[in-house]
């Protein structure tokens, strides 16, 4: 029964602004434009010069097989002209070089050509999984992974932050984070200050890079280590004024008609002002995030933070595999941890919060708990007397203390009975 509940949040969760759905940064959404053309550097001479300089007479002995490996391999993969290919194998090839050539462990390991190859097929498959995914889904993967990697970092610690609140910061953040990987990708390469990815191809280059480099590890006093992009999350977490972490009730206190505040509001206040429905009564998407809230919240008072997290990294429609990565869990302990997930959710949708549940799922007792008028005579049918008055004093606006005094329960009673007529409801709606 609770999967109806699960399956119906994340449908809607997905719907309209889903957390994947956001784009990159105005500057790197190109156009996919035919290939400039420009003269390459030959990629043997290129190999040789690279092999001199950077592994320095080492036991890498075949650079070019290297670089000729890589642009076979990407020209089959995308079907692109090789002149297209030709200046991100060189790239390709030129970071594994530096890899190869500062790192004491490859130039001890012995085989150097093993290590360069498979660090070049490693970014050879992450730029043609992007290819492959398109310009905007493209965008809407990175986006999904890097989000998922700082969503427990984007505010202080003492700070209680909402759900909506840390999607915010966390556009504010990345847009800033997509500039700095560019900015990267243009000094690692040695690329001009105005380049900007023209093609698809380049486009799928500049989003795997930005996922390498935002995943970079770097060192830390005390023999550890933290990724870049987490370092980077937790300094701007540090600079953001208490105001800026706000939740969606306050946003929704401002008004449209204050144009000369909007105008003064810094952008990232102006885009939550935007995300605010003008209307009088709750919206769909108001409603769906005052679910998320109470949901989190709930299972944060009862001490489930495991089960919250679970909770974010399905909204954010991650696959299980980087969930049990993400969570350090086995495919057992995540299994485990679905079904705890699952308990909480059924308890929270029937009993706690059922109220705000059946609103948003536009089953509340105005609309006969979102029951057929014959469901709703089926389920007046098959259960008791009892039931059907507490029923008829629920729809009338009683309160519950009132309809158990007026039927003899205790509060628990009246609460079991309460919670039993609604599973039974749901049964019915979803039959």
């Amino acid at each position: 029964m609770p999967v109806h509940f699960t399956k119906a949040l994340h449908r809607a969760c997905y719907r309209g602004r889903s957390p994947r759905q956001v784009a990159l940064p105005e500057r790197s959404i190109i156009d996919i434009a035919p290939s400039l053309d420009r003269d390459a550097i030959n990629g043997r001479t290129y190999a040789r010069v690279l092999r001199i300089t950077c592994c320095q007479g080492t036991a890498l002995q075949s650079v070019e097989g290297l670089f000729d490996t890589l642009l076979s391999e990407l020209v089959n993969a995308t079907q692109s002209a090789e002149k297209n290919c030709r200046p991100i194998a060189e790239r390709m090839t030129q970071e594994v070089l530096r890899i190869c050539s500062e790192s004491s462990r490859i130039q001890a390991s012995g085989d150097i050509r093993h290590w360069a190859l498979t660090l070049g097929r490693h970014r050879l498959k992450q730029c043609v999984g992007y290819y492959q995914l398109g310009s905007r889904q493209g965008r809407v993967e990175l986006h999904s992974t890097l989000s998922a990697i700082v969503y427990r970092y984007i505010t202080p610690p003492q700070v209680q932050a909402s759900y909506q609140a840390r999607l915010n910061l966390i556009e504010d953040f990345l847009q800033g984070f997509y500039v700095e990987s560019l900015n990267a990708l243009r000094r690692e390469y040695h690329l001009p200050d105005t380049y900007q990815p023209r093609t698809l191809l380049e486009l799928a280059e500049y989003m795997a890079f930005s996922e390498r480099y935002g995943k970079r590890r770097i060192p830390l006093p005390g023999r550890r280590s933290q990724q870049l992009i987490i370092l980077r999350a937790q300094t701007f977490a540090k600079q953001q004024p208490p105001e800026m972490v706000i939740d969606i009730e306050q946003a929704t206190e401002y008004s449209s008609n204050d144009n000369e505040d909007s105008r003064s509001m810094g952008s990232s206040q102006r885009l939550r002002e935007q995300m605010v429905v003008q209307d009088e009564e709750l919206s769909e998407d108001t409603l769906r995030l005052r679910v998320v809230e109470a949901l989190l919240s709930y299972l944060k008072d009862r001490d489930q933070e495991d089960c919250a997290d679970y909770f974010t990294l399905r909204l954010l429609d991650l696959p299980t595999q980087e969930i049990e990565s993400l969570l350090k869990l086995s495919p057992r302990e995540r299994d485990y941890l679905q079904q705890r997930f699952k308990y909480h959710l059924l308890r929270f949708a029937l009993s706690h919060h059922w109220e705000l549940v059946h609103e948003w799922l536009e089953a509340d007792l105005e609309r006969n708990l979102g029951l057929t008028p014959q469901q709703w005579q089926n389920l007046q049918d098959t259960i008791s007397q009892k039931q059907v008055k507490l029923l008829q004093l629920k729809q009338e606006g009683h309160a519950d203390v009132d309809i158990a005094r007026n039927l003899g329960l205790t509060p628990t009673q009246f609460q079991k009975q309460w919670t039993k007529l609604l599973e039974q409801a749901w049964e019915i709606r979803n039959l």
